[in-house]
């Protein structure tokens, strides 16, 4: 069966372990025909990730956007539904952050941060959750973050986004519940991806990685329509890596 799946911020990291993931699950589940529409604001690492996903037989499609901005997201699930009729997964990924002490971060800090996490996934989610209300059917992913309930002091605007991406969640589950949409929250702790840029050796030991918060994805997606998992908080064996 034929699965549309959006995956935001799918060129790196955690979205590009999910991609792949997925299209593994192409040669693995009998009858799961994924069609991956994967996003990004870089298109040589859609290009990349869409190579080894359709080497495993999955189909991909790529949007080279910035959620940041609605009109694109409004014309990626325009197009979307317009090619294939349906959304049946909605893998809201993509994310930002500026990390600094609170007196240093400025407004350009806040508006990158808020724009990509709360601004571009609201208005994303609040397209596809439409259709999928229309259809009864569905479901929405948020990889969201330790941060969307431990506060950290150099993550002052990225905990507020990430606060309220959870505040979202759960106001959204509350439409979701009546039409049979399953809404799940992902609140990984540290995981090593590009975002964190170079870190010395003893620290990536004690770090998670991407294909960890992955499977724990497609474990909760293969589950029986009927369940949904609401909530996996995911950190490494050690605890919280602080600032």
């Amino acid at each position: 069966m034929k699965k549309i799946i959006i995956i935001t911020g799918a060129g790196k990291g955690i979205g590009r372990a999910i991609a792949l993931d997925f299209s593994r699950a192409a040669i693995e589940k009998s009858g799961f025909e994924p069609i991956l529409i994967l996003v990004s604001r870089t298109a040589s690492d859609l290009e990349s990730v869409a190579t080894e996903c359709r080497a495993n037989g999955a189909v991909a499609e790529l949007f080279t956007i910035d959620i940041a901005d609605k009109s694109q997201t409004d014309r990626l699930v325009e197009t979307t539904l317009k090619r294939y009729g349906t959304i049946d997964c909605l893998i809201n990924n993509a994310g930002v952050g500026r990390f600094k002490p609170l007196d240093e971060l400025h407004e350009e800090d806040f508006d990158y941060t808020i724009s990509t996490n709360l601004k571009g996934t609201f208005f994303l989610t609040q397209k596809v959750f439409a259709a999928m209300e229309k259809n009864r059917s569905g479901h929405i992913f948020f990889i969201t973050s330790i941060a969307a309930e431990t506060a950290f002091k150099s993550s002052a605007i990225y905990c507020m986004s990430k606060f309220g991406q959870k505040g979202l969640i759960e106001t959204l589950r509350l439409y979701a519940r009546e039409c049979n949409v399953r809404i799940t929250n992902i609140m990984p702790g540290a995981v090593y991806t590009p975002m964190w840029g170079e870190l010395p050796e003893e620290m990536k030991s004690v770090m998670m990685r991407p294909e960890e918060i992955s499977s724990a994805l497609l474990n909760a997606y293969f589950l029986p329509g009927r369940t949904s998992v609401e909530e996996l908080v995911i950190r490494p064996v050690g605890g919280d890596i602080n600032d």
